[in-house]
């Protein structure tokens, strides 16, 4: 089956970006949300992304004209019919992404493949939501999405070689370079790097150092872009706590254990930049 029109699921931070870079190549692209306000902030953050990189003169005007043109927003799942691959890009939050495999394994055309962007939770059990777990597959995209180049492709134990295999061929079509997992609690990437987070936030929790200090100290000491605590702000501290969550449950081992102040930060709405508040305030930015 040729890829011609990709659906995604999800219009939010990651959904746009996935939908920016599937037009950006000549895809077209149906986006999905549950309603038309998150809709339009995803129609309105494609557009300033692609201005952004117009600006910066790594795309014409044409070209991203006609890249936000491809891209097509609705309310309705049912949209998905059209597509010839859907990745879904909603919440990290197991249930839910649970409903949208099923509605989504009656919607879609028999040998469509489906994909989750899930940074954690088991393919093999989304594709059990479904009556073609062979076709279930998760592609977890890097946060910003038209700037990080990683997919991360993790095959469930149903998945099969031909659905990996389009997958990676589709990742590496956007641009992307793909690494391979096994469907473990955190795959790679979030086995590594929210423990590190988990253990920034023990640091500040304990009074080890100031938020300031730790970020300086990873960022310069270790070569990072940006330090753990004000990467977990980017990534958001309620999408952090889920995946250590996931990690704590999964896995079983007390080195996962949540820190009782990242806890407590979600609790108190704090999840970063989005919301305007977590480890550090941005209510001004």
């Amino acid at each position: 089956m040729s890829i011609d029109t990709i659906g995604v699921v999800g219009a939010g931070q990651m959904g746009a970006g996935i939908a920016q870079v599937a037009a950006s190549v000549g895809l077209n692209v149906i986006c999905s949300d549950i309603n038309q306000d998150a809709c339009d902030r995803g129609h309105a953050a494609i557009a300033k992304s692609l201005g952004r990189l117009v600006k910066k003169e790594r795309m014409s005007q044409e070209d991203a004209d006609a890249a936000l043109a491809r891209v097509r927003f609705s309310t309705d799942l049912a949209a998905m019919s059209e597509a010839d691959f859907v990745v879904e890009a909603a919440t990290e939050n197991e249930g839910l992404k649970a409903k949208i495999f099923g509605d989504l394994d009656r919607i879609c055309a028999p040998g469509v493949i489906l994909a989750t962007n899930t940074s954690s939770i088991s393919i093999t059990r989304i594709g059990a939501a479904t009556n073609r777990p062979e076709q279930v597959v998760g592609m977890h995209f890097m946060n910003p999405v038209p700037i990080m180049k990683l997919v991360e492709l993790i095959s469930g134990i149903a998945t099969s070689e031909t659905t990996a295999a389009t997958t990676q061929a589709l990742a590496e079509r956007l641009g992307k370079t793909v690494s391979h997992s096994k469907d473990y609690p955190g795959f790679v990437v979030n086995r590594i790097l929210m423990p590190m987070i988990n253990e920034a936030f023990y640091a500040l929790y304990e009074g080890i150092g100031s938020a300031e200090d730790i970020d300086t100290g990873m960022k310069l000491g270790t070569n990072q872009p940006m330090g753990p605590l004000t990467l977990a702000d980017f990534i958001g501290l309620d999408t952090c706590l889920a995946i250590m969550r996931v990690l704590h449950e999964g896995l079983g081992d007390a080195k996962y254990r949540p820190c009782p102040l990242l806890i407590q930060y979600v609790d108190a709405g704090w999840f970063g930049r989005k919301s305007g508040r977590g480890v550090y305030d941005y209510s001004e930015a």
